[in-house]
């Protein structure tokens, strides 16, 4: 049975699943209390601005399909990161495979607190559905929808714990030549250690018809996948992100355009 990676930020089933989410969007949850300190914002960051970003999708080097991601200001001080990808080539787009992600978020000392999340996977005939709500007053988070049992218990919430997508962000505001990153990923009804590496070099990449000089950023998992993110200096979204299992390119997001 085919695949698709859900993101994000990255291509794992937590970081996969994002576009304008129309009824299964990340709803604006009303105002949660303050939470306790949040983690330290990194030295050198970027603003936090709206964007709208364009990839084709690749397994193996052939094409799949389409993403989208976007972040969007919402009022009282909130945002939203929204990726959509879908099936538009062979099989996939035939069974219309598709999967959308959403977090909305508020930003605290610098750092993104997720306040709600959401999934949708789609196919033919049919879909499934989640939804998350991060409790920050009594710091735990909880999911419900098409979960599995052992994912419904609440899960406990430390300052600074972050979605799938969320992550993705962190990573290009805090990407520096050399760095380590480490971040706890809280989605899905799961818990995961992400630790990312900066390389020491800048490298040249193209995509989509136009060239970056990137730094690339590698996380690896399980000790045969890898997923790889590059960051290109004023870019606000990942210009290429790219999961490899046992040494061979598997998913594959190159970016287009963004505004």
């Amino acid at each position: 049975m085919t695949r698709i990676p859900f993101a994000a930020a990255l291509f794992t089933a937590s970081l996969v699943a994002l576009v304008p989410l129309s009824n299964a969007r990340a709803q604006s949850a009303a105002p949660a209390p303050a939470a306790a300190a949040a983690a330290a914002a990194p030295a050198a960051q970027s603003a936090l601005e709206p964007f709208i970003a364009s990839y084709s999708v690749f397994n193996e080097g052939k094409a799949l399909g389409a993403a989208t991601m976007q972040v969007v200001q919402q009022p009282s001080s909130r945002w939203r990161v929204d990726l959509n990808m879908r099936g538009t080539k062979g099989l996939l787009s035939l069974a219309g495979i598709s999967a959308e992600q959403s977090t909305v978020f508020d930003t605290i000392g610098g750092g993104y607190r997720p306040l709600t999340q959401a999934t949708v996977r789609g196919h033919l005939f049919g879909r499934k559905q989640t939804v998350g709500v991060y409790h920050w007053g009594n710091r735990s988070a909880r999911w419900s929808g098409d979960v599995k049992e052992t994912r419904r218990a609440p899960v406990a919430l430390r300052a600074g714990d972050m979605s799938g997508l969320l992550i993705n962000l962190a990573v290009i505001r805090d990407a520096e030549p050399g760095k380590s990153l480490h971040y706890r990923f809280v989605d899905d009804g799961r818990v995961r250690e992400h630790n990312y590496v900066v390389a020491n070099d800048m490298e040249d990449v193209a995509v989509g018809g136009l060239s970056f000089k990137a730094m690339r950023v590698s996380r690896v998992e399980s000790g045969n996948e890898e997923t790889v993110i590059w960051v290109a200096s004023g870019v606000p979204t990942p210009i290429r992100m790219l999961q490899r299992e046992n040494g061979r390119d598997t998913y594959d997001l190159r970016l287009l355009e963004y505004r």
